[in-house]
């Protein structure tokens, strides 16, 4: 429509972008980056004493999109009634740069987070798993738990949380939307991640909470917490003796679960294996033998909240979803 954009709320991205879209469009956005199809510039990051704000863009080809994601994270949100991530995108035309629409981006990125975990699982954990401990009850928690259970089949599902009660509540609250999996609390992080097969890490800790010696050959992490400097969930030593996969070198380097280990000094290039992409692509080699221990580190990507931005756009528009905005 021309001179228009179409404005998408929560509701709106809700109705047209699921885990099964996000999965496929974020799995094709790793290929595409990996191939070299795809441009995302460093974050930039806004800080204020309360928060801060992120300008994440981006542009891929085939079909041609681009645009930016603005997001906050203010912790102290919560105490006044408001998420503490809130964000915003915005989708263009990129030969003409013509806008064409801007939409809630809480649920964007809820859904690509999740889907890029579950593209890390289905791809580097054992075929076989089927034990997993979730580490961390906050807004990602059920999202995340939604994908793993699209990829891999569990029978049972470890909760910690950083409140006490905290994981007893979200077990209670969600046990009959995952019906066929039981999900257990757990009071202590050692007896949570003991011998299970795949361990996802969503909390916003600045010092490692899971130990080296705690977890099992065999394990797969998707260690998905730490988006920016200084913060940390996983020991060190656990980094080294895995196989370290990234979603993206730069960005991990900086503010990926890597960046603490990497600064100084205890891990460097060399103990990178690959960015997820290049496994997806074949360039390189993913889990190889059942008992290596492999690591995603998850920074969040801009290719994948403009891929599956424009995949709601589209649908939208065959939905008729949405308030189309003079411009």
């Amino acid at each position: 429509m021309k001179d228009h954009l179409l404005y998408l709320a929560r509701r709106d991205v809700a109705c047209t972008a699921d885990m099964a879209l996000a999965i496929k469009t974020v799995r094709a956005a790793f290929k595409a980056q990996a191939q070299g199809k795809a441009v995302m510039p460093a974050k930039v990051y806004l800080d204020l004493p309360k928060g801060d704000f992120r300008a994440m863009p981006a542009a891929l080809e085939s079909p041609g999109r681009c645009g930016l994601k603005w997001v906050n994270v203010h912790p102290d949100n919560r105490k006044q009634g408001l998420p503490s991530v809130m964000a915003v995108v915005i989708i263009n035309e990129p030969k003409t740069g013509q806008p064409l629409a801007i939409m809630d981006g809480g649920y964007i990125t809820q859904l690509r987070t999740a889907a890029a975990a579950a593209v890390a699982a289905q791809t580097l954990a054992r075929k076989n798993a089927n034990i997993a401990a979730l580490l961390g009850c906050g807004a990602q928690a059920f999202s995340q738990l939604e994908a793993l259970l699209a990829v891999r089949k569990l029978k049972q599902v470890r909760v910690w949380g950083f409140v006490r009660g905290e994981a007893d509540q979200f077990c209670r609250t969600h046990q009959k939307s995952f019906s066929q999996t039981e999900l257990i609390p757990q009071t202590d992080i050692k007896t949570a991640v003991a011998d299970v097969d795949i361990v996802v890490t969503l909390t916003p800790s600045r010092k490692a909470l899971v130990q080296e010696n705690w977890i099992a050959p065999g394990t797969h992490i998707n260690a998905m917490g730490a988006d920016g400097p200084g913060k940390q969930e996983l020991d060190p030593k656990l980094l080294k003796k895995s196989v370290l996969v990234v979603d993206e070198l730069t960005q991990s380097i900086h503010g990926g679960e890597i960046n603490k280990a990497y600064s100084k000094g205890l891990i460097s290039r060399r103990d990178i294996h690959a960015t997820l992409g290049e496994v997806l692509l074949g360039k390189r080699s993913g889990r190889t033998k059942a008992p290596q221990i492999t690591v995603f580190d998850s920074t969040g990507l801009a290719t994948h909240d403009i891929a599956l931005g424009h995949a709601a756009y589209l649908k939208a528009q065959k939905s008729q979803v949405g308030v189309w905005l003079p411009v």
